[in-house]
């Protein structure tokens, strides 16, 4: 065996892990690495700011299925991933994160660029590791990826001081792991799944409850097959968006907060409620004391840790979706419930999906119907966070899984536009299409230099309204239309107070978004009116290279249905002002 740097190790341990693109931004305390990969056959990705190598991780292992891969320098740039990590863990997303760190001589001596970062992350990772010894680190960075993948995926972060970058080892990686505190459970009880597919085929109102693991496990088939066997509707969250065809009867779209009436309704009398890779989390429940009282819950999750963590199951199965669905399938009966699904069609006729077609004003609905039109639901859509991610959840018709990605238990700003990179590193034969909101673009729209640079054709859309529009519009239902702080265009001689907003009375917004695409070598386009957006969208579309494309929509649209937070799902308002 020959001996290698740590540096060396790490840079041959990632290409020995099939790792085809690593995201980041070098420093003081991870040179070592940097100078390693200058003669490698690494491809990486310098990034603008740390946090959006983070996201790009992130969006690449969404869109993939393979882990995302980042690598940071010490102190301030381990610092800006922490949210990116914590955006991961909460949506169970397999990120390996590499941060530089000072020498193990200094540790704890506030050394220059000096942070705890093990300690700080410790809340928002799977697990992390600080490497004191180079004969450590092959064996490290096995496990990282292994406790990353496995399991309830989640982000790990290896943290790895100068000196052990420095230092030589003879190289050995590993070909297997074996953790013994650590055995994801991967077989369902056979007696649960019997008990569950019992309680299934007694059921009269039976609902299907599918969450992100659904995706992380492959069980789409599944789900498909025992929902049409048995006649089953069902409904996703916001992270299982394309996982069930939204083309059926069956299907009842997205539910919670800004989810379908029929999805909301449905559950609310279902007799039981079959939760697959879901945590029942508060955007979804509502007020949990009030959610689904009627209804027995089976609960399908391989993280023994979120069954009956928010609503108690009745039938726990801990496992892998598609294992246990697999099992499960052979002990339901065929039903053809009519009565139920007659109930549901009910529901849908007189509480559909609504915004008014009829007018020529230029509704945001519109834009994402079109764009979900004219790429027939193949392209990969990700979302910035805001009024325009639940548009883009209720009217982009994904076709498949890992087509629609967004933040969903962080809802971090910033995290679509890297994301949407990262995505197109994965899927360089995709279209990808980012549908932003003003606000939330700005976070990290410094990633256009990425892009550009990289001849990654990645399109924005963004949905223009001068506001943080989600806030605007909480503060124009629940705080009497006081706009304290959220308009994006407001200047010092705006008057104090404004409730009445108007594009042509505002200020000009800031930036102009079509010169500042320019700016970086992109194209810009603007649209301003309902009967352009059409030919906008082609002309995006069409073009071969990044593009942003800046829709001045409504500004006081709201995102309907709506769930108060914190009130039960029947709670859920469907018009405002008639």
């Amino acid at each position: 065996m020959v001996k290698r740097t740590g540096a060396q190790i790490l840079v041959e341990s990632l290409l020995k892990e099939n790792v085809e693109v690593v995201f980041g931004l070098p420093g003081g305390q991870v040179l070592p690495v940097f100078d390693a990969i200058y003669e490698s056959e690494l491809n990486f990705i310098l990034v603008r700011h740390e946090q959006a190598a983070s996201h790009m991780a992130d969006g690449y292992a969404r869109s993939t299925g393979r882990p995302g891969v980042f690598i940071v320098t010490s102190g301030p740039g381990a610092t800006n991933i922490v949210t990116g990590l914590c955006n991961a863990y909460m949506d169970s997303v397999p990120l390996v994160g590499i941060s530089g760190q000072v020498a193990t001589s200094v540790i704890g001596q506030d050394a220059f660029q000096e942070a705890d970062i093990t300690g700080i992350t410790r809340p928002v990772t799977k697990h992390n590791f600080l490497v004191k010894n180079v004969s450590d680190l092959a064996k490290t960075l096995k496990e990282a990826f292994y406790i990353a993948t496995t399991g309830r995926p989640g982000p790990v972060l290896v943290d790895i001081p100068i000196d052990v970058q420095r230092a030589s080892c003879e190289f050995a990686y590993p070909n297997k792991v074996d953790i013994r505190s650590y055995k994801p459970n991967y077989n369902g009880h056979p007696v649960q799944i019997k008990k569950a597919a019992e309680a299934i085929n007694k059921s009269e109102r039976p609902v299907l409850y599918i969450g992100a693991g659904t995706i992380v496990s492959n069980a789409e088939n599944e789900i498909f097959e025992i929902s049409k066997k048995a006649s089953i509707p069902v409904t996703n969250t916001l992270l299982a968006i394309g996982a069930y065809p939204l083309d059926t009867s069956l299907s009842l779209g997205m539910l919670g907060m800004h989810g379908t009436f029929y999805a909301n309704k449905a559950m609310q009398v279902a007799d039981v409620i079959i939760a697959v890779g879901a945590r029942f989390d508060d955007r979804c429940t509502g007020k949990v004391c009030e959610f689904a009282k009627k209804a027995k819950k089976i609960h399908i999750d391989i993280d023994p840790t979120a069954i009956s963590k928010i609503v108690d199951a009745d039938i726990p199965v801990v496992g892998d979706a598609k294992t246990v669905l697999k099992e499960m399938i052979a002990f339901i009966d065929s039903k053809d419930r009519k009565d139920w699904l007659n109930i549901i069609d009910a529901w849908k006729t007189e509480h559909p999906l609504w915004y008014n077609r009829n007018d020529d004003k230029l509704h945001p609905q519109y834009v994402v119907e079109k764009i979900s039109e004219l790429t027939k639901g193949e392209a990969i859509v990700v979302t910035e966070v805001g009024q325009h991610q639940m548009w883009a959840a209720q009217y982009y018709r994904a076709k498949n899984s890992r087509l629609f990605l967004s933040s969903g238990g962080l809802g971090t700003m910033g995290f679509g536009y890297p994301a949407g990179i990262g995505a197109k590193f994965g899927n360089p034969d995709k279209e990808v299409i980012v549908v932003a909101g003003d606000g939330s673009f700005q976070m990290n729209m410094q990633e256009m230099a990425v892009a550009v640079l990289n001849d990654i054709n990645v399109k924005v859309v963004i949905l223009n309204n001068q506001y943080l529009g989600n806030v605007r519009q909480w503060q124009e239902m629940f705080y009497s239309k006081r706009y304290s702080h959220t308009c994006l265009a407001k200047r010092k001689r705006c008057q104090k107070w404004c409730n009445s907003p108007k594009r042509d009375t505002c200020p000009v917004y800031v930036p102009d978004f079509l010169k500042w695409a320019q700016s970086y070598g992109a194209s810009g386009i603007r649209v301003t009116e309902k009967k352009d957006v059409e030919s906008a969208l082609k002309e995006m579309l069409k073009t071969k290279n990044s593009v942003v494309l800046d829709v001045w929509i409504e500004m006081e649209e709201n995102v309907l249905p709506m769930i108060p937070a914190g009130a039960s799902l029947d709670s859920i308002i469907m018009r405002m002002n008639g």
